[in-house]
């Protein structure tokens, strides 16, 4: 269940989750190539990385440029998907369709795409971990495109569990983060939802990207565990 010396793909891995994740892994003695559409972002991250993690800037959306960079890199061992801009919440009334489409591109499609052509480069003993998030099961008034995304990503990963067998595919479903997904909401109203949450769950916190990580560690290093759903929410589904 080590991951010493396993080359893992992770994409979105300039900030937030994808970059706790690639820090733990790189505490692990993994082998890291992170992927980003933000140069600056990318730059930051590589310098917050061990010495010798590769970044690449590479636009999820472009087919193309998703299947070049996969055969460049060869056989691999696990690929982590948690690319994604910030999600505009509304009413349905109030969304705008293209961006909704835009949403999905990068975080549904995207994921599709990554899977399409690098699966047959990912070693048997291997697996895919994307992401998702509780608003799937839990929705809440003004989340229709989120909570879609969510579930239409749930169910990607029962299915290529099934069809990509041996390779593992499971899915982390994170509660509320401090990450920049906020980063579209002023500061006072992130500081209170951030508040709220605390107050509601469980655990009276919201998580920090390092405790999410956490999980995508334990998915790829656990080699029973295919198709599933992990939701490391602080409790927020059972209140």
């Amino acid at each position: 269940m080590s991951l010493k010396d396993k080359l893992i793909v992770v994409l979105g891995g300039s900030s937030g989750i994808g970059l706790a994740v690639a820090q733990a892994a790189a505490a692990q003695g993994a082998r890291l190539v992170i992927a980003s559409s933000n140069s600056a972002r990318l730059s930051g991250a590589l310098a917050a990385l061990p010495p010798g993690i590769e970044g690449r800037a590479l636009d999820l959306t472009d087919a193309p440029a998703v299947k070049a960079f996969f055969d460049s890199i060869g056989a691999f061992d696990h690929l982590v998907y948690t690319a994604g801009e910030s999600l505009k919440l509304a009413p349905i009334e109030d969304s705008d369709l293209a961006s909704a489409r835009r949403f999905f591109d990068l975080r549904y499609w995207g994921a599709f795409t990554a899977a399409k052509a690098a699966h047959r480069s990912i070693r048997p003993s291997g697996s895919i971990v994307f992401t998702s998030g509780v608003a799937g099961a839990r929705p809440r008034s003004g989340w229709s495109v989120a909570a879609s995304i969510c579930s239409a990503m749930e169910g990607l990963t029962r299915a290529l569990a099934v069809e990509l067998a041996p390779v593992r595919v499971n899915i982390v479903s994170p509660g509320v983060v401090n990450t920049p997904l906020w980063r579209e909401m002023t500061s006072e109203a992130r500081d209170a939802l951030y508040r709220a949450e605390a107050q509601r769950l469980p655990v009276g916190h919201v998580a920090e990207p390092q405790e999410i990580a956490a999980g995508y560690l334990y998915l790829m290093g656990q080699t029973f565990v295919t198709g599933q759903t992990l939701a490391i929410d602080g409790g927020g589904l059972l209140v």
